[in-house]
């Protein structure tokens, strides 16, 4: 029976590793040779990739600290869990809302200032307490409009949220998928255009990956077309906002407040700025979801080579035939790549049973089942075909 081994690179919640049987995996901090990584914060960029190892799953959604395109290269599917954390996040997201909207931050600094630093209690406390609240009058979010950037598992739930609290939502996602699509309240009402959203929202919250796309989307340009004491929401990466141009909108009046998860030096201290310590998937029950989401998608491809949400691969799932031998191959998506695998199979006297290929960007993977004994020098003669990344024998 084959043995896996899956190294951990940080503390991957036990309600998911619980879920390896231990018959088939090893699991530990320190694995020399690993089949699998297993990952959440851990910067992998300078990484020495071990020869043994298949496939990298990270508990959460974005895979900014992975190596994508390098291990895809490499036949190494990274795997992430969309969706996972998407209520905590959402959560977040409405908390930020009415930390904006009722300054309630910056109102419990100064209850606390006044006890803690002045020293007041009593009628003195009572009579600065109203003296003082007038200055954090905030706004009342029915009848406010929410721009929601990037329809996704996260950005759906804050916008049919956000509905359910009474504002006006917006939403913009040109690649909209047919699942979200349909899990979004027909009440969101979808734009065409950054830049009609922006001008049409008096809070913007933003829900897309930071890639060279979204880099700085929210600039000058965009808070300039927004109205009057808007508030930008930022749970997603800090680099999608141009926080220079953030600050100076805050400090001219134009915007209301900023609320983000990603502390800066300069951000951290502004007045009008609300910024935690990147708690948006930082529940208990968020990193449940995710270990459990991780651990599910890697032990399905060691065992079966299915692949689910890859960042860098197609989705390719295929139930095993029953009296067969799965071979799973990645390959440089180009032509006849199929009619070159077949044929080293038919040559080696195999029958296919079931056969599956998806390409994706510049890479393709295929999962074959054969009948028939799949001898080791068959491996060799499919990697001798130009192009062929990877082959392996699965073999549980």
């Amino acid at each position: 029976m084959t043995t896996f081994h899956i190294q951990t690179l940080n503390a991957i919640s036990p309600v998911g590793l619980q879920r390896l049987d231990r018959e088939l995996f090893d699991i530990g901090t320190d694995i020399p040779e690993p089949r699998g990584i297993l990952v959440r914060s851990a910067d992998l960029h300078s990484m020495d990739v071990p020869p043994s190892l298949y496939a990298v799953a990270r508990a959460g959604a974005g895979t900014n600290n992975i190596p994508v395109a390098r291990l895809a290269a490499l036949g190494i599917p990274v795997f992430n869990t969309p969706g996972a954390n998407a209520n905590a996040v959402k959560e977040l997201v409405i908390a930020g809302m009415l930390l904006a909207a009722r300054n309630l931050y910056h109102a419990a600094d100064y209850t606390r200032d006044l006890v803690a630093e002045k020293g007041l209690a009593g009628k003195e406390l009572d009579v600065q307490v109203e003296a003082g609240k007038k200055q954090f009058a905030g706004f009342e979010l029915p009848g406010k409009s929410l721009g929601v950037i990037g329809l996704g598992a996260i950005g759906v739930l804050v916008a049919n949220a956000a509905h359910a609290l009474g504002l006006k939502v917006l939403g913009y996602d040109p690649a909209l998928t047919i699942k979200n699509a349909w899990q979004l309240s027909p009440n969101v009402e979808q734009v065409t255009s950054v830049e009609e959203l922006f001008s049409r929202s008096d809070m913007i919250t933003l829900h897309v990956p930071l890639v060279d796309g979204t880099r700085g989307l929210v600039n000058a340009e965009r808070i300039a077309l927004m109205p009057q004491g808007g508030v930008v929401l930022n749970f997603a990466r800090g680099g999608v906002v141009d926080e220079a141009a953030v600050l100076q909108a805050l400090d001219s009046g134009h915007l209301h407040a900023y609320v983000n998860d990603f502390p800066s030096e300069s951000g951290a201290v502004h007045p009008r700025v609300v910024t935690l310590p990147h708690l948006g998937a930082s529940t208990g029950e968020a990193e449940d979801n995710c270990a459990i989401m991780a651990v599910d998608q890697l032990a399905d491809y060691l065992l079966h080579g299915n692949i689910r949400n890859s960042v860098n691969y197609p989705e390719v799932v295929m139930a095993r035939t029953p009296g067969t031998t799965r071979v799973g191959i990645f390959n440089e998506n180009k032509p006849n790549m199929i009619g070159q695998i077949t044929a080293v199979l038919a040559d080696a006297g195999l029958n296919v049973a079931e056969f599956t290929n998806k390409s994706q960007g510049d890479y393709a993977y295929t999962l074959v089942d054969v009948e028939g004994e799949v001898r080791d020098e068959l491996k060799e003669q499919i990697l001798a075909i130009d192009g062929v990344i990877r082959a392996r024998k699965i073999e549980t």
